[in-house]
C-alpha cells in the first residue's frame, strides 16, 4: 500500500499540467476518486481507478481538493478527483463544426464520452479554460455548451 503524505499541487498549475499532459499521453495518470463527504479528511484509505491501495495521511496545513496531484514522477502520476464529476456538453451546429470540435478535443487529449449528438468533456478545471481553447467555435456560436453533473460510481 502506498502512503501519501502531501499534496504536490494542482493539476492546473502550469508546470504540473505540462508534466501531467505528457504522462496522460502515455496512459500513466491514475485517478483517486474521493467522495465529497471525505474531502475534509486528512487520513483515509482508498483505491485508485487502476486498483492501487492508497493510504492518505496529509498534514493539518494541507487539504485534499479536486485536481490535487498526489504522486508525480517520470513514469506515473496520481490525481484526486473529488465528488461529483462534471461534464462540459458541447453540441456542434453542423457536421463540419463537429469535425473541428472532435479535432480539438483529440488534439488537446481531453477525456470525452458521447451522448447522442453531443460531445461530453470531463471537466478537470474551470469551464472557461475549455471554452477559450475552442476559440471561434464557441465565440461564433458554432458550438453551444452547458455543464452536466453525474455522481461518480
Amino acid at each position: 500500500m502506498r502512503v501519501i503524505q502531501r499534496v504536490l499541487g494542482s493539476r492546473s498549475e502550469a508546470g504540473l499540467a505540462e508534466r501531467l499532459h505528457h504522462l496522460e499521453h502515455h496512459g500513466a495518470v491514475d485517478i483517486l476518486p474521493v467522495p465529497s463527504a471525505d474531502m475534509a479528511r486528512r487520513r483515509l484509505r482508498a483505491k485508485t481507478i487502476a486498483g492501487e491501495e492508497i493510504a492518505l495521511a496529509l498534514p493539518r496545513d494541507q487539504a485534499l481538493f479536486d485536481g490535487a496531484v498526489l504522486v508525480l514522477d517520470d513514469h506515473h502520476a496520481l490525481v484526486a478527483r473529488v465528488g461529483t464529476e462534471r461534464w462540459l456538453r458541447l453540441v456542434a451546429a453542423n457536421a463540419a463544426d463537429a469535425l473541428e470540435l472532435g479535432y480539438h478535443a483529440g488534439n488537446l487529449h481531453w477525456r470525452v464520452r458521447f451522448d447522442g449528438g453531443a460531445l461530453l468533456v470531463a471537466l478537470e478545471g474551470p469551464v472557461e479554460d475549455y471554452l477559450v481553447r475552442l476559440g471561434a467555435l464557441v465565440t461564433e456560436g458554432r458550438v453551444t455548451h452547458s455543464v452536466d453533473a453525474s455522481e461518480e460510481g
